[in-house]
Order: C-alpha cells, then structure tokens, then sequence
C-alpha cells in the first residue's frame, strides 16, 4: 500500500471517530437501538481503517492525527450541532489542534 492510500484510510478513520462521537452522542447511554448500532459500526470501521494505515505509516503520527481528528470534528460538532461555545479561546484551541495535525503529517513521517 502507498503512503498516499496509507493517508486517505486514516482520515477516513478519522472521519468515522467523529461519525462515532456523533452516534454515542445520539444513542442516549445506548438506550436507543439505532445509534447504538452506529456507535459500534462506526467505531469498528474507524479502527479497521486506523489499522490498515499503520501498516505503513509511523505509529505515533497516525494515533495522533487519527485521535485528533475524532477529537477536533467532535468539537467542531459540538459548536455546529449541538449549540456549545465558540468563544475565542476554544477556536483559538481547535485550531492550534489542527496546526498540529497538519505539521505531523508534513513533519518527516517517512511515509
């Protein structure tokens, strides 16, 4: 597998974690059916694909970018769905996340 293909799984991985967050956030303490499924489904299909990266890229880049993202969409979605803050501050903090995530992936990985 190539580095590029290595990339596109672990942000899909990424994008199930928040799909994931979305899910239990919906599945009120897995007493509804429905988002209690998607919790699990989503959940096991983020760490298929987070599996199938680390085979070529570095561990610690992908864990980092792969929890990152689950951790900046969920506030993202935080803001955008469900109402919470936007004060300065915590964008100013998504977005150092970001920044972050963006320099492991140009910051030497070898992959």
């Amino acid at each position: 597998m190539s580095a590029g293909i290595a990339w596109a799984l672990l942000l899909a991985a990424g994008a199930f974690e928040i799909v994931w967050l979305i899910c239990m956030r919906f599945s009120d303490g897995f007493t509804r059916l429905w988002p209690s499924i998607g919790v699990v489904a989503s959940g096991g299909l983020s760490l298929i694909l987070a599996a199938q990266a680390v085979r070529v890229l570095p561990i610690g880049t992908a864990y980092a970018v792969w929890t990152g993202i689950g951790a900046a969409g969920a506030a993202l979605v935080g803001m955008l769905m469900f109402g919470e803050s936007r004060d300065f501050i915590r964008i100013a903090s998504l977005m150092m996340v970001i920044i972050g995530l963006v320099g492991l992936k140009l910051g030497g990985s070898h992959a």
